[in-house]
């Protein structure tokens, strides 16, 4: 009987946390986390395997996040290279080539920044669909920027929460 009460009261405190979290965002997403929402996740987040599973796509998110830096600092880097080879030579040798190739570096780089975009596009789909399929309360695949902010926020209150577990049972 004991561990159904303290499951109550860990429930009870999980949406008190969750309800003050709430509290303190910005109205017009207050508005979008209603009652059944916060109990709904405070429920969910009895089972302490979702904190992994957030953990875990945090880390996911964050390599992925230095590879595709290195990649476009990689890429920065390469055009300063060449505007300085450019640079040294004198006019009369540098090749048509040369020139377009350095005339091309705005549009090479806005290419690979839209890569960059679509990469982390999927880094947020591939979280929203592991975290619908754990059964975690507001996540779902959408492309919807406030949708996409709340969850954002519920991931936050869940990361908050998750690392306050951590220090109550340490």
């Amino acid at each position: 009987m004991k561990n159904a009460e303290e499951l109550q009261q860990k429930l009870y405190f999980l949406l008190e946390q969750l309800q003050e979290m709430a509290r303190q965002l910005p109205l017009q997403y207050q508005q979008r986390m209603p009652y059944e929402l916060l109990s709904g996740l405070a429920n969910c987040l009895l089972n302490e395997t979702i904190f992994k599973i957030v953990e875990g796509l945090t880390e996911i998110q964050q390599v992925t996040e230095k590879q595709l830096l290195q990649q476009r600092l990689k890429l920065l880097h390469r055009h300063q290279a060449e505007k300085e080879a450019l640079a040294k030579k004198t006019p009369d040798s540098v090749t048509e080539a040369e020139k377009m190739q350095v005339a091309n570096h705005p549009v090479e780089l806005k290419q690979a920044d839209m890569n960059l975009i679509l990469q982390l596009d999927q880094v947020v789909a591939d979280q929203q669909g592991t975290l619908e399929k754990a059964g975690v309360p507001g996540f779902y695949l959408t492309s919807n920027p406030q949708e996409i902010q709340v969850q954002m926020y519920v991931l936050e209150f869940i990361l908050k929460l998750g690392k306050e577990s951590e220090n109550n049972t340490s």
